[in-house]
This record gives C-alpha cells, sequence and structure tokens, in this order.
C-alpha cells in the first residue's frame, strides 16, 4: 500500500488517505458496536490497524502531517462542552467541582509520585515530573461517549466540568514542579519557567472572551444559519492556530469561549449546528490518534510502566469517591465518577515531551516512554469505562441507533 502512496501526487495521497481513515473508523465501529463498546474504541483501533506498527496502509510522512487535526478537534470538543458551564448549573456544583477535582488530581499525583520514589527507587525529579503529569485526563473520548449516547444529568455536569479543570490543575502542578527542578540545577528558582506556560495560557483565556463577545454580536438573528456556522468555526479554527503559535492547548480559551458565548446569548442552535458538523472531524481525530501510538512502546516500559497505569486508575477513582464524600454529591456520581476520569492523553503527552527535555537524557527517555506507552491503553480502555460510568450512573438508559 505504501508503495501505491508513491505514485499519487501529493494532494492525491492526502485525499485518499482522509477516506480510508474515514472508512476504516465506520467499519471498526460496526465491529466494537457488536461488543457493546463506544465509538470512539473503533476508531482509535482502526488507527492502529493502519499504522506503519502493524499493517502499515498510511505512509509515516502523511502522518506527520496530521497534527492539526488534534488541534480542529480538540477546540471544537472544547466548545461543545462550554455550554455546560451555564450560570445555574455552576452554582449548583461550583464549589463541589472543585473539591473533586482537586482530590482526584492531586490524589493520582501524590500516589505515582510517592510510588516512583520509594518503590521504584527514581529520582525525585523524575518522580515529581510524573506524578504532575498524571493528574491530567483527557476529556477527548469522555466527551464524545457522552454526545453518542445523549447523557445527561447530575453525572455529567460534574464530569464534564471536572475533566475540564483538572487540566488547569496538570498545568499549575506541572508549572510548579518544572521550577522546582529548575531551581534544585541552578541554585534559584526560575520565575520564567514556571509563570510562561500560565501566562499563555491566561491570554488564551482572554482570546477566549474576546471571542464570545465578539460572535454574540456578529450573530445577529438575522444572520443566515449558513453564515452563523461559518463565523463560528472560522473563530475555532483561530484561536486553534493562535494557541498553536504558542505550543498552547486550545482546550481551556475554547471552553471559555463557548461558556460565555452561551451564557451571555441563551443560543442553542449553534450548537446544535456543529453537532451536526463534526462527526467527520472527531472521527479523524480519533483514528489518527490511533496511527500514532505505537505499541511496541509497551514492550520496554517495564514493571514502572505498568505500576504507573494502574496506581494512576485506583488513585483517580479513590480521590474522585473521598471528593464526592459530602452530603451535596448524589450516591451515583460518588461511586461512577473516578472510572470516567481514566483516559490520558493529549495535555500528558504534550508535557511528556517537555520533560524529556528538562531531566537527563535516560529519565527523560522513560518518562515519554511510560506516558505513550500507557497512553495507548488509556485511551483504549477509557471510552468503555466511561461508558459504563454512564449508564451505572443513570445518565443513559439505552443504546442509540448507529
Amino acid at each position: 500500500m505504501v508503495q501505491l502512496y508513491q505514485g499519487f501526487n501529493s494532494n492525491t495521497a492526502v485525499l485518499i488517505t482522509l477516506s480510508l481513515l474515514l472508512f476504516s473508523g465506520f467499519l471498526l465501529t460496526r465491529f466494537t458496536k457488536l461488543l457493546r463498546l463506544p465509538n470512539v474504541s473503533g476508531y482509535i483501533i482502526a488507527g492502529v490497524l493502519l499504522s506503519p506498527h502493524v499493517l502499515n496502509l498510511v505512509p509515516a510522512e502523511l502522518i506527520a502531517h496530521m497534527g492539526f487535526l488534534s488541534d480542529i478537534a480538540l477546540s471544537f470538543i472544547a466548545f461543545s462542552v462550554g455550554k455546560y458551564f451555564l450560570r445555574d448549573v455552576i452554582r449548583s456544583t461550583g464549589l463541589k467541582v472543585i473539591r473533586i477535582t482537586l482530590w482526584e488530581s492531586l490524589a493520582a499525583g501524590a500516589a505515582i509520585t510517592l510510588a516512583m520514589h520509594f518503590l521504584f527507587q527514581m529520582e525525585w525529579d523524575f518522580s515529581l515530573l510524573l506524578g504532575a503529569i498524571a493528574t491530567a485526563t483527557a476529556p477527548a473520548s469522555t466527551i464524545m461517549t457522552i454526545q453518542q449516547y445523549h447523557a445527561k444529568g447530575e453525572f455529567v455536569n460534574v464530569l464534564l466540568q471536572v475533566v475540564a479543570l483538572d487540566d488547569v490543575v496538570c498545568l499549575l502542578v506541572f508549572s510548579a514542579a518544572a521550577a522546582l527542578l529548575s531551581g534544585n540545577k541552578t541554585g534559584s528558582f526560575s520565575i520564567s519557567s514556571m509563570m510562561l506556560p500560565i501566562l499563555y495560557n491566561l491570554g488564551a483565556l482572554v482570546l477566549g472572551v474576546l471571542c464570545a463577545l465578539l460572535l454574540s454580536r456578529l450573530l445577529s438573528p438575522k444572520r443566515s444559519r449558513d453564515n452563523r456556522l461559518i463565523l463560528a468555526v472560522a473563530m475555532l479554527l483561530g484561536i486553534a492556530g493562535i494557541c498553536a503559535a504558542f505550543d498552547t492547548s486550545p482546550l481551556l480559551a475554547c471552553m471559555l469561549f463557548s461558556a460565555v458565548y452561551a451564557n451571555k446569548t441563551g443560543d442553542t442552535s449553534l450548537y446544535l449546528q456543529l453537532d451536526n458538523f463534526t462527526p467527520p472531524i472527531l472521527s479523524l481525530f480519533f483514528v489518527v490518534s490511533g496511527l500514532n501510538l505505537d505499541l511496541t512502546t509497551l514492550t520496554v516500559v517495564g514493571v514502572a510502566g505498568v505500576a504507573y497505569f494502574i496506581i494512576r486508575i485506583l488513585a483517580k477513582y479513590l480521590g474522585a469517591y473521598l471528593g464526592c464524600m459530602n452530603k451535596d454529591t448524589s450516591s451515583g456520581v460518588r461511586t461512577y465518577l473516578g472510572f470516567a476520569l481514566v483516559p490520558q492523553a493529549g495535555v500528558a503527552i504534550g508535557l511528556a515531551f517537555l520533560g524529556q527535555r528538562i531531566l537527563p537524557t535516560q529519565e527523560g527517555n522513560l518518562l515519554l516512554t511510560i506516558i505513550l506507552s500507557s497512553s495507548v491503553l488509556y485511551e483504549l480502555i477509557g471510552p468503555a469505562c466511561a461508558k459504563f460510568a454512564l449508564f451505572r450512573s443513570g445518565a443513559i438508559s439505552k443504546e442509540p441507533s448507529s
């Protein structure tokens, strides 16, 4: 197949690849549906099968140029989450969500840090950075599972706000850990290394608010449906592009963009339009995620990698459970929220590459390998865990037709 690509011009190769990715994703969802797994699992498995490490049906050089799909898809996903941050919802869940987020994220970070140092005799530098990365949760597969099964209710409201906020916690914890390591090496703390990522994200949040205010003015009642969609997509792509220029995730900016717009306008029709527009984009995103998952990394991480995978899941669950130990949280949320916090990918992988540069070569490579290899498993089992949590908590009651 790769030899066949060599006879194509660049435009043909890209178009054939996109068609192959969409068809393969669709076909694998027929299989995963028989196993009662979410569509996301089918998309990821399709990507793994097409990858250079398995069937080698998509050239590696094409895969290397598909990173923009991740930023686009995350922007749309984040925008769809923002609509859940309505004033009334925040008033009823605000402090509760912050408490749960701190418990589940910091419990995972502390458990990984202590386990790596005391059980596996790793240096504190390595343990702290790996623990900081462990706090993150990847929202994409969980959110798409929620959309597939039309889940709603208290459990969904709490879950979406928690997975949004724990990336904020991860950023702050990682920045603090990186600054601490920098201080140990130079004898003084580097304020810039700690503050610069935070400042970039604050700038992205301001950009999100400004775009929301502008969009609320542009989308007048007289504006046609086509132009409403065009303007919204243009702003999402603009935010993604500006964030990419500063090596910052568009998740937080697009969430705030959506939240401010939803609260200011009360508009629901735009979200319905985007829900009808985005399925091919999200399908491509998860198939490409599978293309980038190197299964061979599973063979080289050793016991420490297996421990990271298991301990993080247990700590996330226990932290979420303890965070919900309050009379203002239902038993369904308390018992099942931890199952929906398993996935870990985008933000964690990005920080792992940064951590690789901070640590000595051998430790940096081990850190990156652990995160990449565990992401393979987290993204494969994560959607199924999220579906289990949504069903058991009562957020969804039956399978949708497809």
